[in-house]
């Protein structure tokens, strides 16, 4: 067994299936993808360290893949079946959209960095049911939708209003709201009568552009 191998088998045993994920789906597609081709070759030493990892180019802004077990427990709380059209916002190298191509039906992947776009079209390339977009993570991609399942590969300070259109009656959103202290991740659901939201566990991640809270003017 390869060093990596070993690194993504001692992830899913060390701090995926210690987080409560019983989903033999994910935990399959988790040992499966290889994290480490998703990051930069200076940091694939720690491809699978307990760690937000900053995958963008020097001087840009952060975007990173986030925790493994931060995302395994989002896509067990989202239930995604075989049969679904999933969105994955703010995508960045693709990671978190090839984990969820072996669970959902199509993948549309979203990311608003034209250059982490294109690396991911490329780590993706080998995935027939994967789509890439430049595209700002409060815009989504309606062209594509609707959706049975939107992932914030990320978290946001702000309500996703827009977000929520594009799911279909009977859809999930999950991802990390940091709009109250602690950050907690939760599941949005539409009903026929509104959409409702419910907290999943605290957890933390880094923002996602353009969803940052607007700082109140102060006199």
């Amino acid at each position: 067994m390869s060093d990596f191998a070993t690194s993504r088998r001692n992830m899913v045993d060390c701090q995926v299936r210690p987080s409560d994920v019983t989903d033999l789906r994910i935990i399959e597609a988790m040992l499966t993808v290889p994290r480490e081709n998703f990051v930069p070759d200076a940091k694939r030493a720690i491809a699978y360290l307990d760690l937000d990892i900053d995958v963008a180019a020097d001087g840009k802004a952060k975007r990173c893949l986030i925790k493994p077990a931060v995302l395994a427990k989002m896509l067990q709380a989202a239930g995604i079946t075989e049969t679904d059209r999933v969105l994955v916002v703010g995508c960045a190298t693709g990671y978190s959209a090839a984990v969820i191509a072996r669970l959902a039906k199509d993948v549309v992947a979203t990311e608003s960095d034209t250059a982490l776009a294109s690396a991911a079209r490329t780590n993706l390339s080998g995935l027939s049911n994967v789509t890439v977009s430049v595209a700002e993570p409060a815009a989504g991609d309606s062209a594509h939708g609707p959706y049975d399942v939107i992932v914030l590969d990320g978290a946001t300070e702000v309500e996703p209003r827009g977000l929520y259109d594009q799911l279909q009656l009977g859809g999930r959103l999950v991802g990390v709201f940091a709009t109250v202290k602690p950050p907690r991740a939760t599941l949005v659901a539409h009903s026929p009568a509104d959409f409702g939201s419910r907290v999943l566990f605290d957890a933390s991640a880094p923002v996602l552009p353009g969803l940052e809270r607007v700082p109140a003017f102060a006199f």
